[in-house]
């Protein structure tokens, strides 16, 4: 019998272990990410995460598998609740291209505020002390820069039911901003769909992939908008007091930042989400963060 792709990965990772099971995992968009049982030669049974980079991510990086293996042993060296990364194969001898094998964390994306009353502030201090890392103490340079231009690059079709063209005629008139905080850490796709929760408590950040370097708002505004989109104003609120306690960055160009995270959604909504009723919860959500954007522009003016 021909051994299957995972089988030879558990030979080639450490000879004499055996794949015990492998199941794809859901919710993966940017790569293929399997859980394998894997029954090591001393009879220790290990879960584990294999991920293997889709050709988007690929294509614009072919280091990915590389730079996430590395980012990820930074993350742990430096306190940070990420999976452990377990080996990293450069070859392209199994999958067509090189992947990362780590650490399997039992746990959920969903949690219930009600239930868990301190979340936001969890969520807060787990991406405040990832923007806390000292750049200048890490080999960070493997990470991208955040490009200011690609975010007002209009597409020849606007959205309009998401007010797309209002929100690039304000960025567009301030844009690039004259960053205020210190470039820092950036996950990159900072949302609750990327925090793994177990009895009440965060036990990781997941999919790194788009890790990069840049002011933290960005990963602010990402955040606001979606924690608003899954739990409310109120939480988003609290979330965002309780970040700035903790790291107290200059927070005068958030509203921006919020605009910028709200073009992300733009032509894309209807495929985000998983039904009609979740799409116009989004929707009448991001007419919500859009209006309160910019109210607080008005204000300051």
């Amino acid at each position: 019998m021909i051994p299957t792709q995972f089988e030879q990965l558990v030979h080639k990772m450490q000879p004499g272990s055996k794949l015990l099971r492998a199941s794809a995992l859901q919710g993966g968009i940017s790569a293929q990410v399997t859980a394998l049982e894997v029954e090591h030669p001393d009879g220790q049974i290990q879960k584990m995460i294999v991920r293997v980079h889709g050709d988007l991510d690929f294509n614009d990086n072919p280091n990915i598998a590389r730079d996430e293996f590395k980012l990820l042993q930074i993350l742990r060296d430096a306190g940070i609740t990420a999976p452990q990364p377990y080996y990293l194969d450069p070859s392209s001898a199994i999958f067509g291209r090189p992947y990362l094998v780590m650490e399997f964390i039992e746990g959920t994306t969903d949690f219930d505020p009600a239930a868990i009353t301190d979340a936001p502030h969890q969520i807060a201090a787990q991406i405040a002390r990832i923007h806390r890392i000292d750049i200048a103490q890490h080999d960070l340079d493997f990470l991208p820069k955040f490009d200011p231009q690609k975010t007002i690059q209009r597409p020849a079709k606007l959205d309009d039911s998401l007010q797309e063209g209002r929100i690039r005629d304000a960025l567009e008139k301030v844009w690039p901003l004259p960053g205020r905080n210190a470039l820092t850490l950036l996950h990159g796709d900072f949302w609750p769909g990327n925090i793994l929760w177990r009895d009440g408590q965060i036990v990781a950040m997941i999919d790194w992939e788009d890790a990069l370097i840049g002011d933290p708002l960005l990963d602010l505004g990402n955040g606001r908008m979606e924690i608003l989109w899954s739990f409310g104003a109120d939480v988003m609120h609290e979330f965002t007091r309780h970040y700035q306690t903790l790291n107290p960055i200059d927070l005068a160009d958030l509203p921006y930042w919020d605009l910028r995270a709200a073009l992300r959604p733009a032509s894309l909504l209807s495929e985000w989400a998983p039904d009609a009723a979740a799409e116009q919860r989004m929707r009448e959500g991001h007419h919500q963060f859009v209006a309160q954007a910019f109210q607080k522009l008005s204000e300051q003016a």
